[in-house]
């Protein structure tokens, strides 16, 4: 870290003083911290803690992205979707887990993986970091979905599902960040 970094980092730098504990569920944990802020001034700070997640931009040798449509229920909404997933606890290699849910939710394998990036989704409240991968190179097999899981799995030409980004029918934030730097990556 440079020292001007540094300098920044500590005059914006809160602390950690304690911990009330909301909820521990299976996919979040809510926490409520008390920091000190850099002025001395104590502030609440509620937190979604979360293992982390990958997601997978799957493009096929015809310039198509496997896409998903699934039904998201705290917008009652059927959205699309690349594929992604949560870490399991203390799972820490983020390829392989990129790897299964592919496979699991579409059925694909990949000759190749590229990493492309991490992803904060909402770094105010939540703890979630989503690693992102392109993934070529690309076989078919079968899905092996959770018996709580039901995906619709699509081939969407790239430049389509770029489109839809930006008319706004993906609204999806994973989704638009991993394919639009899969687009400058591929130079789609």
């Amino acid at each position: 870290m440079t020292e001007d970094c540094k300098k920044l980092y500590d005059s914006l730098k809160e602390t950690y003083v304690s911990r009330e504990e909301i909820f521990d569920g299976y996919i979040v944990h809510l926490v409520k911290d008390t920091v000190s802020l850099p002025n001395g001034a104590l502030a609440t700070r509620e937190v979604a803690l979360h293992h982390g997640a990958v997601c997978v931009v799957p493009v096929t040798d015809e310039g198509e992205i496997i896409m998903e449509r699934q039904f998201r229920y705290p917008f009652d909404e059927v959205i699309w979707e690349i594929p992604a997933g949560k870490l399991d606890k203390d799972e820490f290699d983020h390829l392989e887990a990129a790897k299964r849910e592919l496979r699991e939710e579409t059925g694909y394998t990949a000759e190749t993986y590229t990493f492309i990036g991490e992803l904060y989704p909402s770094p105010a409240i939540l703890s979630e970091n989503i690693h992102m991968y392109i993934a070529t190179g690309l076989k078919k097999g079968e899905q092996e979905l959770d018996e709580d899981e039901f995906l619709d799995v699509v081939k969407v030409p790239f430049n389509k599902v770029v489109e839809m980004i930006l008319n706004g029918e993906i609204p999806d934030a994973k989704t638009q960040t991993a394919v639009l730097k899969a687009k400058l990556v591929l130079g789609y």
